[in-house]
């Protein structure tokens, strides 16, 4: 499986999103520990998840989906760097 980086900015106020978080947590595996960010760990390819979730944000909303690899750094939580090391390596 890849790991995906899904990263976004909802620019509608007031717009109900949930279906967009739904969507992301139906995902084999996922981790969230930033705002408008996910790693998301799915057999699909950034386009397939991309065509899944970019049906729940609206035309003004940008997205991002970019597949992970090993080289990552940075300042998170014991519980989250497990993740990145169970599911990246």
């Amino acid at each position: 499986m890849a790991v995906y980086i899904v990263s976004y900015d909802l620019n509608k106020g007031g717009q109900d999103y949930e279906g967009l978080y739904k969507e992301l947590k139906n995902s084999p595996s996922w981790w969230h520990y930033l705002d408008s960010t996910w790693l998301i760990s799915t057999s699909e390819t950034a386009e397939q998840l991309y065509a899944r979730i970019g049906k729940h944000i609206d035309k003004n909303d940008y997205a991002l989906t970019i597949e992970v690899r090993r080289n990552y750094e940075g300042w998170l939580p014991k519980k989250a760097w497990e993740w990145i090391r169970e599911h990246i390596g």
